[in-house]
């Protein structure tokens, strides 16, 4: 099978992840060393996002994000791959979330459908706290698992209820393309339901 060729240099939390990617496709890659991100590594995915640009493809989880968040302070322009929570879980009983526990086919779909965040100053149709309220994405049982299906849907990420706003504002989400998506995952939980019962 001739391997995919990733132009931009795609970043990543470590050695793990680099091995699997590689088996996957052809691309170079930035090892964050986990969440121990320093000035070194901050100043090569600068240099590498002005010479060929970037794509963040950390692990879905806390830490994950948290490094997602501090490259993004300084470029903020580089590309986001998402890995959805179920794919990035261990086979075994122990290990943590992670890019290198993907099939091929989860990492060459999340490397398919990239996505660039926006300048949030600009005049977009802001998502109010209110809508996401009343879509139960902030309050309410299942609000984390309607978060978590929606990252997923809208290839934007895992995030936690504070982040949501800003995350739906960086992507351009309208909210025409949330109530299109919070119908979906309706309609899929209520499938879901009904098989299981």
């Amino acid at each position: 099978m001739n391997k995919p060729v990733i132009e931009e240099i795609i970043v990543v939390e470590g050695k793990d992840d680099t091995r699997r990617l590689q088996e996957v496709v052809k691309a170079d890659t930035i090892e964050t060393i986990g969440s121990a991100i320093n000035d070194d590594i901050l100043a090569q995915i600068e240099h590498a996002y002005n010479t060929r640009g970037v794509i963040i493809f950390t692990d879905p989880d806390f830490s994950g994000e948290k490094i997602r968040k501090i490259i993004m302070e300084v470029v903020p322009g580089a590309k986001h791959a998402f890995l959805p929570r179920k794919e990035a879980t261990p086979n075994r009983s122990h290990g943590s979330l992670g890019v290198e526990h993907a099939s091929d086919d989860a990492i060459l779909e999340a490397l398919r459908k990239v996505v660039t965040p926006v300048d949030t100053n600009e005049e977009i149709p802001l998502i109010s706290r209110q809508s996401l309220i009343d879509y139960g994405l902030i309050a309410g049982a299942s609000a984390k698992l309607l978060r978590e299906k929606l990252g997923d849907k809208l290839k934007i990420g895992y995030t936690n209820s504070k982040q949501l706003t800003k995350r739906l504002a960086m992507f351009r989400i309208t909210p025409e393309e949330l109530k299109t998506a919070m119908q979906e995952i309706k309609k899929e939980l209520e499938d879901d339901l009904e098989r299981h019962t």
